[in-house]
């Protein structure tokens, strides 16, 4: 493949956040993940080799890519431990890395990698679970467990998230790995709750539990010392973001989004490979 390079301004920086996400939708397309997320970040990369005057490439990754953490385990992963996926998207994310370290070695690019918790705030696509619970609740809907609802997830707030970044494209070494973690490690169940809560609705009266991912990881859970080290933390406390996010919604609902959302409101929205 030719990869041809014009630029229309000096630039010296990338930070490549373009990515298929949902891991529902992976289960479902999982090729379309790999065409996006592998082949997507090797165009990219190549793009970048090519180009010759990148300074800084910030690769994101995401959590998932360590696989689940032991239920009791009080450490969290840190960005030395092994990559183990256990689903179609977090195996093209780590397909990605791969690539990424391969251009860091073989070109010399200076990249950084990133491996984040669940991201969440106002403006994100309802087929996250934050988004997907509060809308359907604001429907009358009941709000879909997968599983019993034990799994764990810790959440960052987009502000914080944004200044992660911030501090990583001025203060970050080369060729390091930097997790962004959340503030609250909380479980699917009282997320649910919560969000009940914040409209009114009496919790637990509201939720049904349908079945499970065909795979669901019980638990994501990762050290961000070496970000810290580099002066973030976390400035959005969860009770607060998710006030902030839930009101956003409740003003803006499902008429912000350009497409009909209502596909991505059920239990388990799922894309279809072409030729499945």
């Amino acid at each position: 493949m030719f990869v041809s390079v014009r630029c229309v301004a000096p630039l010296q920086q990338i930070i490549h956040f373009a990515a298929s996400t949902h891991v529902d939708n992976s289960f479902g397309n999982s090729l379309e993940f790999t065409r996006n997320n592998v082949l997507g970040t090797h165009i990219l990369l190549e793009a970048a080799r090519v180009y010759g005057r990148i300074r800084r490439f910030i690769h994101v990754s995401t959590d998932e890519v360590y696989g689940e953490t032991a239920t009791d385990a009080v450490t969290g992963k840190t960005e030395r431990d092994v990559l183990m996926p256990t689903n179609p998207y977090a195996a093209s994310k780590a397909g990605a890395e791969m690539l990424v370290n391969a251009y860091k070695i073989s070109f010399g690019l200076p990249i950084i990698i990133t491996r984040s918790n669940n991201v969440y705030g106002p403006h994100q696509y309802p087929e996250k679970v934050i988004p997907k619970f509060t809308l359907m609740a604001s429907k009358g809907k009941a709000l879909p467990i997968h599983g019993d609802g034990s799994q764990r997830r810790s959440f960052v707030f987009v502000g914080d998230v944004a200044r992660a970044f911030d501090v990583i494209l001025h203060k970050g070494h080369d060729g390091q790995t930097y997790n962004i973690s959340g503030s609250k490690e909380i479980t699917v169940n009282e997320t649910a709750d919560m969000i009940l809560g914040l409209l009114g609705t009496t919790k637990g009266m509201s939720t049904t539990n349908v079945k499970d991912r065909l795979f669901n990881d019980c638990r994501y859970f990762i050290d961000d010392s070496n970000l810290r080290a580099l002066g973030w933390e976390p400035e959005v406390d969860f009770e607060e973001g998710m006030d902030i996010t839930v009101k956003w919604y409740l003003e803006h609902g499902e008429d912000w989004f350009e497409t009909d959302v209502n596909s991505v409101l059920v239990d388990h929205p799922t894309v279809q490979n072409s030729f499945a």
